[in-house]
């Protein structure tokens, strides 16, 4: 048997394989039964290399304005805390049944401000992560990174000072973020032609 014929018969074996599992039932989509490790090290391998392509060229504003930062400290208040977390919160329930388990953004987890704008901007699939740039221009995603940059170090007594009480009751109310704003900075290289 040539080398190409064993190539074929390998790669017609597991997609046989694959079939079986996927229309079989027998993997859990269930957001209460993790994934099989080496799925979830595909998967994270898959999403990494796609953020990492897509942001590299991304430019960020100066994510040090106050403005900026206070803009998205009130969208983070009005859209995040239930899956991210905020200073002061334990857990919530919503986060709870989330599988796999948003990032606590208290944390540095990933603080590469391009990953945090494409993240945000366009989602992630199958995670519950929307794509904020449905509702959202860049300028106030920026903000939300601008905020994301300050938020690991901030105490509780000054997240509720940047977003306010009333942050959440406000935001649906006084904001509504036109995606196709032109007066708002793009995103520019290869992901302004993606969304």
């Amino acid at each position: 048997m040539t080398a190409f014929r064993i190539v074929i018969a390998v790669i017609l074996l597991v997609a046989a394989v694959a079939a079986v599992l996927l229309l079989s039932g027998v993997y859990n989509v269930g957001a209460d039964a993790p994934h099989w490790p080496w799925v979830e090290r595909v998967a994270q391998a898959i999403r990494n290399a796609s953020i990492a392509s897509r942001a590299e060229d991304l430019r960020a504003p100066d994510l040090t304005q106050p403005q900026l930062i206070a803009q998205g400290a009130e969208h983070y208040a009005a859209m995040c805390p239930d899956c991210h977390l905020a200073p002061g919160m334990e857990e919530s329930d919503l986060r709870k049944g989330l599988y796999p388990r948003p990032p606590d953004l208290r944390k540095a987890t990933h603080a590469d401000p391009n990953w945090q704008f494409w993240v945000i901007k366009h989602g992630i699939k199958m995670s519950a992560m929307p794509a904020w740039g449905a509702t959202h221009d860049d300028q106030a995603i920026w903000g939300i990174v601008a905020f994301l940059q300050k938020l690991p170090s901030l105490s509780v007594e000054q997240y509720q000072q940047l977003t306010g009480n009333q942050a959440r009751a406000t935001h649906g109310a006084e904001h509504h973020h036109d995606a196709g704003d032109s007066s708002a900075p793009s995103d520019h290289g290869k992901d302004s032609h993606r969304h």
